[in-house]
């Protein structure tokens, strides 16, 4: 692919359906989701790594459950087997959405989060991100510091996630721009260059992509509804 694959997914299986998501997953994946408490996060679970297999194995020419995966050496997720290193892939979702990135020659990471109300925005910012940015935070409307934060927590996880670093890197070593200026890299000691979006995942969600190279070619794409039928 040219360019990066951005995939937004809607998170609603019927039971069939979501029968059909839990027989492609590998063991791994059945043993987390049987863990998971509440049955809300174990569809969620299921589903969201079901379309990931489903996206992976169209652009790899793969059924979904020969999709091999392992998790690299900071713990990201990627392909194994004889796939290995055929493209970089990063999966989020949050609340009834799930976003799963694509791109070849490159590193790449996406979140999503579902905004919610969040007392203590501003607390959280002071205490994790870069004081430049908590500083533009705090300079919103009081009615849009929710938006806002969540906006900036998805583009520095994303950009976590594009690096692989994992929790080795620090959420105040860096800096992003915050809702509602468009989305940038602001400072980084080290990294090298990054390309950022957002991605319109509906109402009532933030959403960011960030590759790892200057000036990438992003594509949105949505998975139609009733994608599980097509899990074989």
């Amino acid at each position: 692919m040219s360019a990066a694959e951005i995939w937004i997914v809607d998170l609603a299986p019927s039971p069939e359906q979501l029968d059909r998501c839990g027989a492609v997953l590998d063991a791994d994946e059945r043993c987390r989701a049987a863990r998971f408490l509440r049955p809300a996060d174990r569809v969620r679970y299921q589903a969201s790594h079901a379309a990931l297999r489903l996206i992976l194995g169209e652009a790899l020419g793969l059924a979904p459950a020969e999709i091999r995966l392992e998790a690299g050496a900071a713990g990201k997720p990627e392909l194994a087997g004889s796939a290995r290193g055929a493209l970089d892939f990063n999966l989020s979702h949050s609340g009834g959405r799930a976003l799963v990135g694509l791109v070849r020659g490159a590193a790449i990471g996406v979140d999503v989060e579902e905004i919610r109300p969040i007392a203590d925005a501003l607390r959280i910012a002071r205490s994790h991100f870069a004081p430049d940015e908590a500083a533009s935070l705090a300079a919103q409307a009081p009615e849009d510091i929710e938006i806002a934060f969540f906006g900036l927590w998805t583009r520095k996880e994303a950009v976590v996630k594009a690096l692989g670093t994992g929790l080795s890197l620090p959420l105040d070593r860096f800096s992003v721009s915050v809702p509602p200026a468009s989305p940038r890299l602001l400072r980084m000691a080290q990294g090298g260059a990054l390309t950022l979006a957002d991605i319109a995942c509906g109402p009532g969600y933030a959403a960011t992509v960030a590759v790892r190279c200057a000036a990438a070619g992003i594509a949105f794409r949505h998975l139609e509804p009733g994608w599980p039928s097509r899990l074989r």
